[in-house]
C-alpha cells in the first residue's frame, strides 16, 4: 500500500477550515476532522476509486457534503494536495 503524504498547503487548508468552524461550533469541527481523517486513511486501499480532478493528474474525494480532498497518486505515495470547500472556486 502507498503511504499518505500531506503537502504543507493541504495541512494549512485543513487547519484554517477547522479553526474557522471551531470558533462557531467546536463539535462540528471535530466531526469534520474525523470524517476527513477516516476517508483519507482509506485511500491506500482504493486510490483510484474517486473522481478525476479538475486539475490534470489529481483526483477528488468528497469527504463531507461541503468539503473535497484533492489528491494525487504517484508510484511512491498518495499526496494530499488541498482541502477545499465545495463552493470554493478551484482551480
Amino acid at each position: 500500500m502507498l503511504p499518505i503524504l500531506w503537502r504543507a498547503e493541504a495541512q494549512a487548508d485543513l487547519a484554517a477550515t477547522l479553526e474557522y468552524i471551531a470558533e462557531r461550533n467546536p463539535q462540528s469541527a471535530l466531526d469534520l476532522y474525523e470524517d476527513i481523517e477516516r476517508v483519507v486513511s482509506q485511500l491506500p486501499h482504493h486510490p483510484y476509486l474517486y473522481r478525476l480532478g479538475r486539475v490534470s493528474g489529481t483526483r477528488e474525494l468528497v469527504a463531507h457534503p461541503n468539503y473535497i480532498v484533492v489528491y494525487r497518486v504517484s508510484a511512491i505515495a498518495i499526496e494530499i494536495v488541498s482541502i477545499l470547500h465545495s463552493r470554493q472556486q478551484y482551480p
